[in-house]
């Protein structure tokens, strides 16, 4: 008879601490922003305000990517045209949120019905160049709008307004993105344990068994891609009310890129990881920055570390699930 594995005690303790790391996350972005606003630190806020938003686009990049094994390069097209859902009705003199909102939804619902058809249709490297073509198309799209200040971009006329709020207010962007934000994670939560959820990851461990159990997986993963745009829409619509700005870089194959990153640096596949990743990258590239102006140098061994000390990233660390 096999002897039962003994935990010592300080093991028990490192384990109930980590339990308490999501909370302990969560209390932070409730905490700090009342700690920027009562000294009256406007760029801890700002930075606060920029982490959440990016970490809901990469809540709705997860999605996909960590549940669904979608390697989307193209992601950031949502993210812009939420961006100029807001932008461009505030330019024609519409400032009403709840519709710069429904369209954000509406346009990144549509698109991401539409190419997520056709690109789910492949796999592999062929799905990646499919959504990169598909983003950059977009990209260049906006840059030939000269109404709407092409390349050199839109500046937000005004801000979306919510029952008498301005947006373009820090605190009450940071409120509103925080609910978004906390919401996204427990709808996620709730989705992945689901059917809907159970059958995503199970085509993404093998869709061909999936698919011969009877489950329409292609159905599946492009509602997952659709939801997921749509998500992405709705934190362009906050950012463009962070920055006051539209520009088609926002859709380009860097910010793709960038969210990919705060993907797989938090863990793919963890309900915390986008918030982790977004976190992480932006606080660290900040600190940098302070240090010296080729921060890059050292940003980019930063991401290689912790992706070779856990192959779930900050999640996985801070859950002892390393290699």
């Amino acid at each position: 008879m096999s002897a039962t594995p003994r935990i010592s005690p300080a093991d028990g303790t490192l384990r109930s601490w980590r339990q308490w790391v999501p909370l302990l996350v969560i209390a932070a972005f409730v905490l700090l922003p009342l700690h920027a606003m009562v000294i009256g630190n406007a760029f801890m806020l700002a930075l606060l305000t920029r982490i959440v938003i990016l970490a809901i686009a990469a809540a709705a990049l997860n999605l996909v990517l960590g549940y669904g094994g979608m390697v989307s390069f193209g992601h950031a097209l949502f993210l812009g045209l939420g961006v100029y859902s807001a932008a461009i009705p505030a330019f024609h003199g519409v400032d009403n949120g709840l519709i710069h909102m429904l369209l954000a939804i509406i346009a990144c619902g549509l698109v991401g019905l539409v190419t997520g058809a056709i690109a789910l249709r492949t796999q592999g490297i062929a799905f990646i160049m499919i959504t990169l073509a598909f983003a950059q198309m977009f990209y260049f799209v906006f840059v030939s709008l000269s109404p709407y200040g092409g390349d050199d971009g839109l500046r937000l006329a005004a801000g979306s307004r919510v029952g008498g709020i301005s947006l373009t207010d820090p605190i009450s962007l940071y409120v509103v993105s925080a609910v978004l934000l906390f919401g996204a994670l427990y709808a996620t939560r709730r989705l992945v344990v689901s059917r809907f959820g159970m059958v995503l990851r199970g085509s993404r461990i093998n869709d061909r068994r999936m698919h011969a159990l009877g489950f329409p997986t292609f159905r599946y993963r492009l509602a997952a891609y659709v939801v997921s745009a749509m998500l992405c829409g709705v934190a362009g619509v906050l950012y463009a009310n962070l920055t006051q700005f539209a520009a088609p870089s926002y859709m380009s194959w860097a910010m793709s890129g960038e969210l990919i990153v705060m993907v797989v640096l938090g863990g793919m596949a963890s309900i915390m990881g986008p918030l982790y990743g977004a976190a992480a990258m932006l606080i660290t590239e900040e600190v940098l920055k302070a240090v010296t102006e080729h921060w890059m140098i050292l940003f980019g061994p930063a991401i290689v570390a912790v992706a070779v000390a856990s192959r779930r990233g900050i999640a996985g660390l801070l859950a002892g699930r390393g290699r």
